[in-house]
């Protein structure tokens, strides 16, 4: 193998960039020939394809998104549309693939491996929602930039003594909100592996408040409610002062962790190892701190599990 390409995919992460770099700068170490491709699967198709040199991947860990920018494409998952970019990559003399994305970019990396591309995935995702990896990337620095926010907001909490909800990312995995709830000392959290009963949260609400406490913090998954709609029951239930809160796509961005950048630089460099030894049709995940291999089948097949057992320690320790 002499000519390798990377391209990003669907929703951006921080960290992203710290992976497109280690791809890179493995890549060449391992005297390969690098090229990018710009705007995910629909800049594949178009030929939308840049060389990538040491110096194009300079300073560039520190920053969030991605410099080869990202998009979700709808052609891409058509037969014609997968073999067209199956020319492009043969065209271009490009031998290799790494895909740096969720589970739709995994399964489009899928289809190319069905066609005979070696391909080679990275699970880039702030939702942290990827089957058979401990972390996805973006994921720490999302939990952070919450954890920031509530930081914030519990000082106007506390000055006004109100309650405050507040809604994070997360339409089907509760991770951020389990994470950042939990280590931010949320009085309860809300997420979509585990029903929602208001009036349990009510209840710890006012047991709370009789027993001296002027302000709570609720953290809610957007994928279990819209957050004015739990701020305005609990407005009813208890009478308190409710304000919320929707931290939005500022979860998205913002320089990497430590933790992302370091996890993006060693699974940039497995999955270029990966592909050199002839490896393909795999993920590289990160299971208890080891760097891993995992085939996309099973990846994509296995449902994400949250760790339930972080929810009842939440909840022990918001008594």
């Amino acid at each position: 193998m002499k000519k390798i390409a990377v391209l990003t995919s669907g929703g951006d992460a921080p960290g992203m960039n710290a992976a497109i770099r280690a791809v890179v700068r493995r890549g060449i170490f391992k005297q390969l020939e690098l090229t990018g491709i710009k705007h995910g699967y629909e800049g594949l198709m178009a030929g939308d394809f840049i060389p990538l040199e040491l110096g194009s991947v300079g300073d560039i860990i520190q920053r969030g998104g991605t410099i080869l920018q990202t998009a979700r494409s709808e052609a891409f998952k058509t037969e014609e549309g997968q073999r067209q970019a199956l020319g492009r990559l043969r065209e271009n003399g490009i031998e290799g693939l790494v895909v740096i994305g969720g589970d739709g970019s995994f399964r489009g990396a899928q289809k190319l491996v069905q066609l005979g591309f070696p391909t080679v995935g990275i699970p880039g995702t702030i939702d942290n929602d990827i089957a058979c990896t401990d972390f996805t990337l973006g994921f720490d620095t999302a939990v952070n930039t919450v954890i920031d926010a509530i930081d914030k907001i519990r000082d106007t909490a506390t000055s006004h003594e109100r309650t405050y909800v507040i809604e994070v990312m997360g339409r089907h995995a509760g991770d951020i909100a389990l994470w950042s709830g939990v280590a931010g000392g949320a009085e309860s959290v809300l997420i979509p592996e585990k029903e929602a009963n208001i009036d349990d949260i009510t209840a710890r609400l006012l047991q709370g408040h009789k027993r001296g406490k002027k302000h709570s913090i609720i953290v809610v998954a957007e994928g279990v409610a819209n957050g004015q709609t739990i701020g305005e029951l609990i407005r009813e239930k208890t009478g308190f002062e409710t304000r919320v809160t929707v931290l939005g796509h500022i979860q998205r961005g913002g320089s990497p962790s430590a933790f992302d950048r370091m996890l993006g630089s060693r699974m940039g460099a497995k999955a270029v190892d990966l592909l050199v030894e002839g490896g393909a049709g795999v993920m590289v995940g990160m299971q208890n701190n080891q760097m891993v291999a995992v085939p996309f089948d099973q990846a994509l097949s296995q449902p994400h599990s949250l760790p339930l057992a972080l929810y009842e320690l939440g909840i022990s320790l918001s008594i």
